[in-house]
């Protein structure tokens, strides 16, 4: 089975529900919350697994970085050294680096904070990254893949990945604590 049609099949079990992935499940109902991250998590992963065959015949990596300086000109103050100019070396580079990660954090989803563990410790310790960025980054990130697969991000996916991304940015802020 392809990843496009697994993706597919994972989206109309969502759809199945009677309830919407960011609801609470009612006493009532047999999905229980161990199982609602278990889908999140599968829907989560064969995108992430769709966007990274696809990627590796496109690279778009720049466009991570150019949306978050361009919408949030005040995240630019970490990267004076960079070239920020539309598709430039640094942007790639830096841009690949960030969806490495969240393929790492896809990976090992029953282990995010081991797996992004230095990371949270660079970007806390060294960089001093303030933690709301991270938010921002997750936005920038959600935009970027609706606007690249229009036609597979659906409500239910984006609401996996959206999930997804908070537990993210929750663990790179833990060590800010």
């Amino acid at each position: 089975m392809s990843l496009l049609s697994n993706l597919h099949v994972l989206q109309e079990s969502f759809k199945s529900r009677k309830t919407f992935p960011t609801q609470t499940s009612s006493p009532q109902s047999s999905v229980t919350p161990l199982k609602e991250l278990k889908v999140y998590t599968a829907l989560a992963q064969g995108f992430y697994h769709l966007m990274d065959a696809i990627s590796t015949a496109e690279p778009h990596s720049h466009v991570l970085p150019s949306r978050l300086f361009s919408s949030y000109p005040q995240t630019k103050t970490y990267f004076p050294h960079f070239d920020l100019s539309q598709g430039s070396a640094q942007l790639r580079g830096h841009g690949s680096k960030v969806m490495n990660a969240v393929g790492e954090a896809v990976k090992h989803v029953d282990d995010i904070r081991g797996a992004l563990a230095k990371l949270s410790e660079l970007h806390a310790y060294i960089l001093r990254v303030d933690p709301v960025n991270f938010k921002l980054l997750s936005h920038c990130i959600l935009c970027s893949v609706a606007a690249r697969y229009p036609s597979d991000f659906t409500p239910e996916v984006h609401a996996a990945w959206d999930k997804f991304l908070s537990s993210v940015s929750s663990v790179l802020t833990e060590k800010y604590r």
